[in-house]
């Protein structure tokens, strides 16, 4: 056992004792999957209850921000873990336990139940409008242009780069800023609510005995577009769905979105504009996270999830003449190279 992991299992044991008032003598700690930050993730029992614990190294970590994050979403009628205990300096926390049903692993297994999709898909839709509603902006920092652009500039540090090891010539780069300044212009001219930032189908659990899903991984939260986390869910990076099943999803978000007040005033095309636009941006930072997820902390297993979203960008940039000239140089310059680098990997 590690110096840290000792320490963490020692801190757990005293809080539930104080908290509980049992001698918890023999707390073990049960390693459960990570994420892709730096956080480990542990699951420990005692009296027929399960606890998780998590430990989220403070110089990589901002437990502060999730914890207040945790409250004022659960404030807001979003479900979040309830955190039972905290350690700021040393990065411990002890959480309610949801269990182990994520999203994606209830849509898989429902892959043929249509009817048991759509209720999931719509009970994250709806907690989607509970947080736009109820969750107030203030406190939250902005998803402003500078944080857009330097997503999006992952995708020539890290992808083209680092991982297929191109040189982008002048006119590439300015290429694919100009692109990438649209997109982000695009994302500021929207309306703008809390944003969870990472909403899909590996953030969302499927808890006992309860109707709407758990929200998890929530402590990057911003003010943004009121179209990202929508994007997020029905676009995952981790699973796909035909094009017109995703339209009708977001149609369902737009007429509730607009019931609760959280849009208004928005044709079809300019929500649907709105909607493929901020998905784009979402995809070249993602391509550009995945890649350094890869080389920067040896999480390799990203990559496989690098295609479907080079498909998202490809398909959807399709429909905008706007971005023509960049999905030409892509096709061109980027995917063969990609297709090649991703097989080998």
């Amino acid at each position: 056992m590690t110096d840290r992991k000792a320490l963490l299992t020692d801190w757990v044991r005293q809080q539930l004792v104080m908290c509980y008032g049992t001698q918890a003598s023999d707390v073990e700690l049960q390693n459960l999957s990570g994420d892709a930050s730096f956080r480990r993730y542990f699951r420990t029992r005692l009296n027929d209850f399960s606890y998780i614990v998590v430990d989220a190294p403070p110089a990589s970590e901002n437990s502060h921000s999730f914890v207040r994050i945790a409250r004022a979403f659960r404030s807001g009628g979003v479900l979040t873990p309830r955190i039972i205990a905290v350690d700021y300096e040393h990065g411990f926390m002890l959480q309610e336990d949801f269990g182990d049903e994520l999203y994606l692993k209830a849509l898989n297994r429902c892959y043929d139940a249509p009817d048991r999709i759509d209720a999931l898909y719509k009970c994250a839709i709806d907690t989607l409008v509970t947080l736009q509603k109820n969750v107030n902006v203030q406190g939250f920092p902005p998803y402003d242009e500078k944080l857009l652009l330097s997503e999006m500039q992952l995708l020539q540090d890290w992808f083209c780069g680092r991982f297929l090891e191109l040189e982008l010539q002048q006119e590439e780069q300015q290429l694919i800023f100009d692109c990438q300044a649209f997109l982000a212009s695009s994302a500021l001219a929207q309306p703008q609510v809390v944003v969870h930032r990472d909403y899909h189908s590996r953030n969302l659990m499927v808890p006992e005995q309860e109707q709407y899903p758990a929200v998890i991984d929530f402590q990057d939260a911003v003010v943004g577009a009121y179209t990202y986390d929508l994007v997020s869910l029905l676009r995952d990076c981790y699973i796909s769905w035909p094009l017109s099943y995703v339209q009708l999803l977001a149609l369902y978000y737009k007429q509730q979105a607009e019931d609760h007040g959280v849009i208004s005033g928005l044709s079809e095309a300019e929500f649907f504009r709105h909607f493929d636009l901020m998905g784009l941006q979402r995809n070249l930072k993602v391509i550009g996270i995945f890649a350094r997820l890869c080389i920067r902390d040896n999480k390799s297993q990203f990559l496989a999830d690098i295609p479907q979203t080079i498909r998202y960008f490809t398909e959807v940039a399709e429909g905008y003449p706007e971005l023509a000239e960049l999905l030409q140089w892509f096709r061109v310059r980027i995917l063969p190279l990609a297709e090649q680098r991703l097989l080998k990997s």
